[in-house]
């Protein structure tokens, strides 16, 4: 039996299905009446800036037609989404997807023709109805009849006007403002207001007092009211002006002029109020005309939108029609290829080893038939597969246990401190693990499927070679070999332990190559041996050396005064006595303290600190070499015993100064890896470096590259860093010199 071990879609159940569908019409619904009111309030913006329509007209028509134009989007939406649906089923090659497209398409072909063809019709005779409604004729009707309106309003305050001026041209030359020509004043008044058919005329002095008034009697007095007093100082300033205010039912058209003096022609010594009052059955003519006008102004800026209304709703019945023509096709297809579907995918599932599948019988007729047809075939396979379930049972136990073999050799393999490699018949690498990654420096997906010759070095594979070479003269499958091979940058002593693999005929299969890295090993049982050396050469040489520094200073002191001016030999033999002694001894304290490292005290301690009091030891007496230190401000104190710390750069310090010229540089940085939680220190010189061939041995005891080395400064180095649980390693500083880097832990 096969099984299907594709992953199948999570299952969302009925309620949270309908909760999320509730959810998605919520949102819908609220973008929607947040985009009516956007849309309403921008329209409502644009119509402002051209246009006086009172806000509500405009929320109302704006708002409708936004609804409109949604709903219509809506039906879009609904109409493009089940064809796209079904475009979708029919490019999936869906069952009963080409009989719903006739379907769809023949539904959308009877509905489309009729509605559009009456869309057309009646969105023609809109367009003719609202032609006619705002009919050119009309409109100029309206605006002849407010201009007409309008110009007698200004034709009674000009001659409000100029009446007033004839009246004051005659107050001034016959000076009728003296009190003694009021009588004089008044008669004029009454004779000009009846001569020109005035309806109220008033003269007032220079004190804004109303010096006469005569009226006509078919003017209203109690609803009469004086000129306000701004409207006197103006003109008592000199300025002519007219006015219209409202007196009860009826227009005031009011004209204002000064009277100039007699004597100066630029005095104002009072004014005249000339008094046009207007009907109210003119007036209120007057505010049916501007409302009726106003009226048509407003449905003429709104011809537009109630045109696209009007289309509008008809484009939205015309997507209705459509939209159920076609849903009912849809419909109509679905039920007859519902049946199919479930067909297939039962078929599906079948296909895919649910035997369990079993259709309800719906009908009696083909289809039906076509169900018990495949019900019995189910039943059919059922059976048959409990056959093959037992021994499907068995195969899968025998799997299991051969995969967890498979994943304990692998951990096994995985966790080992050795090297191992297996190579086959045609050698290439079959299988590398972790510690052989890292000793040869490579990755198992770089490595695994080549040939062993495209990985290994050259000097690697002939190594490989002899050991080889020996296992086959000597007919063994199994041989050991110590070797020294080169590792990365250095030399390694490996323990190779190599076993051919063969099957049960005896066919070779490969090689399984094992090796561990005894370098460090090694190096410890030298440290040792060195060490007792040094105890015993310290032990066997300081005895006699200080008998002997004290013999000679003794002869000195006794016998250098009795040679006189023949001492020069004595001097310099004694003196070279004491010199070599006290050689002697800064060798033996070398021995001595290399034999007897003490236990690092480690305390906390600035790495930062330690450093700057080294290099100001060598910066006062080498003036002419250059020191340098990038000292990183976030390296924390460390765990550190502060002398031998201190030590250590001493001495790395003392073979950078011996290295370098005159005029060289020395630069010491220390960098903080919060990440590995490590300190780097870095002592690069510009001497002439370390030659590849001394490196590996660089921080054994008594191995030294100077002349009158003691070949222990590195050593020593090499022991106070690994008390401190740190690394010390040699580079090439390019272009020329040596760098050490110096890698301690930073715990907390």
């Amino acid at each position: 039996m096969v099984e299907n071990h594709h992953q199948q879609p999570p299952i969302i159940s009925p309620p949270e299905q309908e909760r999320k569908k509730r959810r998605r019409e919520a949102i819908i619904i609220a973008i929607s009446v947040l985009l009516i009111l956007v849309l309403t309030r921008a329209e409502i913006h644009l119509s402002r800036i051209s246009s006086e329509v009172p806000m509500g007209s405009n929320i109302l028509i704006f708002g409708i037609i936004n609804i409109i134009i949604l709903l219509i989007i809506l039906l879009i939406y609904l109409v493009f989404r089940n064809v796209a649906k079904l475009l979708m089923e029919r490019r999936s090659k869906a069952i009963g997807a080409n009989l719903q497209t006739k379907l769809v398409i023949a539904f959308m072909g009877l509905s489309l023709v009729p509605t559009m063809l009456l869309f057309v019709v009646s969105a023609s005779y809109v367009n003719m109805s609202i032609r006619n409604w705002f009919n050119t004729q009309v409109e100029s009707s309206l605006s002849e009849s407010l201009e007409v309106a309008q110009t007698y309003y200004k034709n009674s305050a000009a001659n409000a006007l100029y009446y007033g001026r004839q009246i004051s041209s005659i107050i001034r030359d016959e000076r009728l403002l003296n009190e003694e020509n009021l009588p004089r004043l008044r008669e004029l008044v009454r004779r000009k207001q009846q001569e020109y058919n005035l309806g109220i005329v008033e003269v007032y002095s220079s004190q804004n007092e109303e010096l006469v008034r005569s009226s006509n009697p078919g003017v209203p007095q109690g609803e009469f009211t004086n000129p306000s007093s701004e409207d006197i100082k103006m003109g008592l300033n000199g300025k002519e002006l007219s006015r219209v205010n409202t007196v009860g039912k009826a227009d005031l058209i009011r004209g204002i002029m000064p009277i100039y003096s007699t004597y100066r022609a630029d005095e104002v010594v009072g004014v005249v109020v000339v008094n046009y009052v207007v009907p109210y059955s003119l007036v209120e003519k007057m505010r049916e005309i501007t409302s009726s006008y106003e009226e048509f102004r407003q449905l003429k800026i709104l011809k537009n939108p109630i045109r696209s209304g009007y289309i509008l709703t008809l484009f939205l019945v015309t997507m209705v029609i459509v939209f159920l023509a076609v849903w009912f096709g849809i419909y109509l297809a679905n039920s007859l290829t519902t049946p199919i579907k479930e067909l297939a995918e039962a078929t599906r599932q079948v296909a895919e080893g649910n035997l369990d599948v079993q259709l309800g019988q719906r009908s009696s007729d083909e289809f039906g038939m076509l169900v018990a047809a495949f019900n019995k075939m189910t039943l059919d396979l059922r059976s048959h597969q409990q056959a093959l379930r037992q021994t499907n049972i068995e195969l899968v136990r025998s799997n299991q246990e051969l995969d967890e073999r498979r994943r304990n050799m692998e951990i096994v393999l995985r966790n080992v401190a050795a090297g191992v490699i297996s190579v086959d018949s045609h050698g290439v690498i079959t299988t590398i693990n972790k510690s052989a990654e890292e000793l040869l420096q490579v990755a198992a997906r770089d490595v695994v499927g080549k040939n062993f010759r495209e990985v290994l070095k050259h000097e690697q594979i002939d190594t490989l070679k002899g050991i080889l070479r020996d296992m086959v003269m000597a007919k063994q499958d199994t041989i050991s070999r110590q070797v020294t091979v080169p590792i990365r940058d250095s030399r390694a002593t490996l323990l190779f332990n190599l076993t051919m693999l063969r099957d049960e005929s005896g066919e070779f299969l490969g090689t399984v190559v094992v090796f561990d890295d005894l370098t460090q090993l090694i190096k410890a049982q030298r440290m040792a041996a060195w060490r007792e050396v040094a105890r015993r050469i310290a032990h066997e040489i300081k005895n006699p050396l200080t008998p002997i520094q004290l013999s000679a200073q003794r002869l000195r002191k006794r016998y250098l005064p009795r040679f006189g001016d023949e001492d020069t030999v004595f001097d310099e033999c004694t003196a070279m006595i004491v010199k070599s002694v006290d050689e002697l001894k800064n060798l033996v304290n070398e021995f001595s303290s290399f034999a007897r490292m003490p236990a690092a005290n480690p305390a906390p301690n600035d790495l930062n600190g330690i450093i700057r009091e080294a290099l100001t030891l060598f910066s006062q007496g080498h003036r002419a070499i250059s020191f340098g230190f990038r000292e990183d401000r976030r390296l924390p104190h460390l765990q550190l015993d502060r002398d031998q710390i201190k030590r250590v750069f001493i001495n790395l310090l003392d073979n950078a100064v011996a290295a370098v010229a005159e005029e060289g540089e020395i630069e010491i940085e220390s960098r903080f890896d919060p990440v590995l939680k490590m300190a780097v220190i870095t002592v690069a010189d510009t001497g002439h470096g370390i030659a590849p061939e001394d490196k590996p041995r660089l921080f054994e005891p008594y191995f030294s590259t100077k002349k009158s080395g003691t070949g222990l400064g590195l050593a020593i180095v090499s022991t106070i860093i690994a008390d401190h649980n740190g690394f010390i390693r040699v580079r090439d500083n390019l272009p020329h010199g040596t760098k050490f880097i110096i890698e301690l832990p930073v715990t907390a």
